[in-house]
């Protein structure tokens, strides 16, 4: 009785051991692990860094990797990596990432419990990328230097054609969403839009570009502009304004009554991804009530998990809730992206010469 009782013990000790070399193997290969995750730069790379990768990393074991870029350049990184990707998830902009999926660089998304805490503006058709937030593309200004010189807070896309912001305002290209959005907007006040976009392009030759100090795509560049007091308005996203205010500056944005327009982020797993697992995790980590909550607080990005709650406070500058987001503006991206190489050529030609 006695050796069989040893012998149990042996096999059980056997098995105990066998379990723990598994899990240790385990959360090394874990470990051993490294993702790469293509984001944008500036305020959000901050966000990333401090408060979402680590918590990802921790619950995990997978090392990331941050490859900063804006929307257009990650996009030519996929293409340029077709057939043998070195990114595992990319984040683009609501447009970029329609021509992502397009073009098949993503992945059918991991079903998993967190899809269905999100507003369905969060939702691609495709089902293979998901929106994390959105932000609004609208005006920013520096509330000091307006009521210093008793310059009106700006209140119309029109406002940036006024003669007392020459060289004075900074516009993103159109390879950017919210420069963009700009050129849609002045279409559409001009009898054209997204089918007819030629007002959109004499509108800022002829009454735009005299006031226009940079065409500038950096966040941190944009930043700068504001800081030095080389700009004193913009156009561009909620977030963006947010993060620059909350350094202190006085940033103030607004929406034109016209409308402003909903720019979503949206982040894929990458078709061809070795790491396909761990991506699709983290994708579901940035949609948890963690991550929304700090991309909201701290990068200012509307949250699009239905379950997160912020303070009134922490509400300020972005969409939050389907009732703000649902006032903001949408273009058709169908009708952009079949013309956005020809439109980004023709501005480099006649607008950013």
């Amino acid at each position: 009785m006695r050796s069989v009782m040893c012998g149990l013990m042996a096999t059980a000790a056997l098995w105990c051991g066998m379990a723990a070399i598994q899990t240790a193997q385990a959360q090394t290969g874990a470990q051993d692990k490294t993702l790469y995750v293509a984001a944008y730069g500036g305020s959000f790379e901050q966000t990333m860094r401090k408060d979402i990768i680590p918590a990802f990393e921790k619950a995990t074991g997978v090392k990331v990797e941050y490859v900063a870029g804006n929307s257009t350049d990650n996009l030519a990184k996929l293409q340029a990596q077709k057939g043998n990707q070195q990114i595992d998830v990319v984040i683009l902009d609501d447009g970029p990432m329609y021509q992502a999926v397009a073009l098949n660089f993503c992945a059918d998304l991991a079903k998993a419990p967190v899809y269905d805490q999100l507003y369905d503006l969060a939702k691609m058709p495709s089902g293979k990328a998901i929106n994390f937030g959105a932000v609004g593309t609208g005006i920013v200004y520096n509330k000091a230097y307006f009521d210093e010189n008793k310059i009106p807070a700006p209140t119309s896309w029109k406002d940036i054609e006024d003669p007392r912001y020459k060289k004075k305002l900074v516009v993103p290209p159109i390879n950017n969403s919210y420069g963009l959005h700009a050129l849609v907007m002045m279409a559409r006040l001009n009898g054209g839009g997204e089918t007819n976009i030629e007002p959109g392009f004499k509108e800022f030759k002829d009454k735009i570009n005299p006031n226009v100090l940079a065409y500038e795509p950096s966040p941190g560049k944009m930043t700068e502009l504001f800081q030095s007091n080389q700009a004193v308005i913009a156009v561009w996203g909620s977030g963006r304004a947010k993060a620059l205010a909350d350094t202190g500056f006085p940033a103030t944005f607004t929406y034109p009554k016209e409308g402003g327009i909903v720019l979503g982020s949206a982040a894929c797993q990458v078709a061809g991804s070795k790491n396909a697992a761990e991506a699709q995790k983290f994708i579901q980590h940035m949609l948890g009530v963690e991550a929304q909550t700090a991309l909201a607080v701290n990068a200012g990005f509307g949250p699009v998990n239905k379950t997160v709650e912020l303070p009134a406070e922490k509400q300020v500058g972005i969409p939050y809730g389907p009732e703000q987001v649902g006032k903001l503006l949408v273009v058709d991206w169908d009708t952009i992206n079949k013309n956005r190489e020809a439109w980004n050529k023709r501005w480099t030609r006649e607008i950013e010469r």
